[in-house]
């Protein structure tokens, strides 16, 4: 269905909750068995899947299409985002993949200014950069691990060594590229003419308004209605840069300027988006999942105040470590700070919280039976719920009763 302005000038934020979840994949019903098919439709309407190395539950890529396909191989679907030549490894949100034939509207963003410390690095070791080039050209793929001179590690977390500066000046200048992650997520770079088809390196160029309007198309698609800071938001894009450029998409019939309740900001609505009555879903989300990357829309959206507490000293969080937000439905209705203990082969919900206004009674079942699915999936044999928390109580005690 193809909505006019006409048809649609303002819409409830219950509509519009709904809209936003069917773009996402949630309105749609989950596969008995899942294979690359269904793999292709989930990236297919969240477009871009951010990663992170953080595997406190399990690598955090994983968890959008858990939450949208249920349980699945994990190790299929590595092998088809990385190993298929169907989808490259961007910066497109930030480190995050998404389908080859979208490489093209991604690199106007190689052209954009590089960190202070890569400038630098470039300026003081040109020799360095062309002997990586030239080892990667004769060996193959390499990660900083298998250069012959990476170099040692300055210190924990960003403490990049020499080798890996190196590593991501040329690949954010976009003279390499990520051919592959590691079965332990170990990035391995490659020449672009070994990673990517010809014809998405030799075709007419794109200039940066062509792109940013294709990324544009893309993320109101993929989002099914949002703001303009919601829509540039999806590919890190500049609003301003933006701004002319749906007007240009609202003229030509691909979206539609509306009104959502309680928004203070004009909305726009992709022309094809779907609009269930209702959405039944299930399902707990990464922190960098695409329904709540975008924290100010998460709560326009949900009323779900959502920030990540990994950098926040224990005594000073909130709700936990790991938190995942919990979708009942069209809403988000808790969280949990979830933990896969493998020594113990147990899913630890460390932390469960429900939030106001629901019922605990409907949560609890629920998000139980979630645990339980998520547990099976990660090859745990048990799920184990810990004291802090509105919800935990009720959450046990359904697990006891789900026994």
């Amino acid at each position: 269905m193809r909505f006019t302005l006409a048809a649609v000038n303002t819409l409830s934020l219950a509509a519009a909750r709904r809209i936003a979840l069917a773009a996402q994949g949630f309105a749609d019903k989950r596969p008995a068995r899942t294979d690359v098919r269904h793999f292709r439709r989930a990236l297919d309407h969240m477009s871009i899947v951010q990663l992170d190395a953080v595997n406190v539950l399990c690598r955090s890529h994983f968890l959008p299409f858990f939450a949208r396909l249920g349980a699945y191989d994990r190790a299929r679907l590595d092998d088809w985002l990385w190993r298929s030549g169907e989808n490259h490894e961007s910066l497109g949100h930030e480190a995050s993949i998404t389908k080859m034939d979208h490489y093209p509207l991604l690199q106007h963003k190689l052209t954009a200014p590089q960190w202070k410390s890569l400038r630098r690095f470039r300026a003081e070791h040109p020799d360095y950069l062309e002997a990586v080039k030239a080892e990667i050209k004769r060996r193959g793929p390499l990660s900083v691990k298998e250069l012959s001179e990476a170099g040692a590690r300055t210190g924990p977390w960003w403490g990049w060594s020499k080798g890996k500066i190196a590593l991501e000046v040329l690949y954010r200048a976009g003279e390499l590229c990520i051919a592959e992650r590691t079965d332990t997520f170990l990035t391995r770079y490659d020449l672009p003419d070994r990673v990517v088809p010809k014809k998405h390196r030799t075709g007419p160029g794109l200039d940066e308004d062509q792109a940013r309007r294709g990324l544009l198309r893309l993320a109101a698609r993929s989002l099914g209605i949002g703001t303009e800071k919601d829509l540039a938001d999806y590919f890190r894009l500049k609003a301003k840069d933006c701004r002319p450029l749906l007007q240009d998409l609202v003229a030509a019939g691909e979206l539609v300027e509306v009104r959502v309740e309680g928004w203070r900001d004009p909305a726009y609505l992709h022309s094809e988006a779907k609009r269930p009555r209702r959405v039944r879903a299930r399902a707990l989300l990464s922190p960098f999942d695409p329904v709540v990357w975008c924290r100010p829309r998460t709560e326009r959206l949900f009323d779900f105040r959502y920030r990540i507490e990994i950098y926040v000293p224990e005594q000073k969080r909130q709700h936990g470590y790991y938190v995942l937000p919990f979708l009942l439905d069209d809403q988000l209705v808790g969280r949990v700070d979830l933990k896969a203990d493998r020594k113990a082969n147990t899913l630890r919900a460390k932390a469960v919280h429900l939030e106001p206004g629901h019922d605990p009674d409907r949560v609890a079942p629920e998000l139980a039976q979630s645990l339980r699915e998520m547990a099976g999936w990660l090859d745990l044999d048990e799920v184990s719920v810990g004291r802090r928390g509105n919800l935990c109580q009720a959450t046990r005690r359904a697990l006891r009763a789900a026994s």
